[in-house]
């Protein structure tokens, strides 16, 4: 049998080393993080399953173009609603651009609402019923647009936007030109 004094140092010491050993890790992950490079604010397009106005599943990746928009937005969500003009507005304007798409996701939405509020645009929707494409994204809030070119998220719009804004369209022009001098990317690289 041990005596008090050693029954209470002998697991104290090896708790202390543990300890410091903890800490030592968590030091040298906070300075990892610190300065660990960061890039440049892009990432590719994450996969993930969306439903069509039918309730069938379907990818995100086969729809888009080399440059698209990937639209979060919800019939419940006021801004999302006076947001909606502007984008049909800008999808009709651009649509003599066989390379532009925007791509519509309901999320957290009824199917009848979005066909009721949207009209004939319902057929070209996609559904994210339970935020798990939208999350992908890194969308924590509607509405939210993602600019992908390439298949890759080049720039994010947080909260309700000026689609007519002049700035925007010549960044996507720009975009949609560079994308036009680009070679295709091989099938399977």
């Amino acid at each position: 049998m041990h005596s008090p004094d050693e029954a209470g140092t002998k697991p104290a010491a090896g708790l202390g080393l543990q300890s410091k050993i903890a800490v030592a890790v968590v030091a040298l992950a906070a300075l990892a993080a610190l300065f660990w490079p960061r890039g440049d604010g892009t990432f590719k397009e994450p996969g993930g399953f969306l439903y069509d106005v039918d309730g069938r599943a379907i990818t995100m990746g086969p729809r888009l173009e080399p440059v698209t928009l990937v639209h979060f937005w919800a019939t419940w969500c006021p801004p999302c609603i006076a947001e909606i003009p502007a984008l049909q507005r800008l999808s009709r304007d651009f649509s003599d651009h066989p390379d532009f798409a925007v791509v519509m996701v309901a999320v957290s939405d009824s199917t009848d609402k979005v066909k009721s509020f949207i009209g004939p645009w319902a057929d070209m929707m996609f559904f994210d019923p339970n935020w798990d494409v939208a999350n992908r994204y890194g969308t924590e809030k509607l509405p939210e647009t993602y600019l992908v070119v390439r298949g890759e998220v080049r720039d994010k719009f947080i909260g309700q936007t000026d689609w007519d804004d002049p700035e925007i369209r010549r960044k996507l022009t720009s975009h949609l030109a560079s994308s036009a001098g680009e070679a295709p990317k091989a099938a399977g690289l």
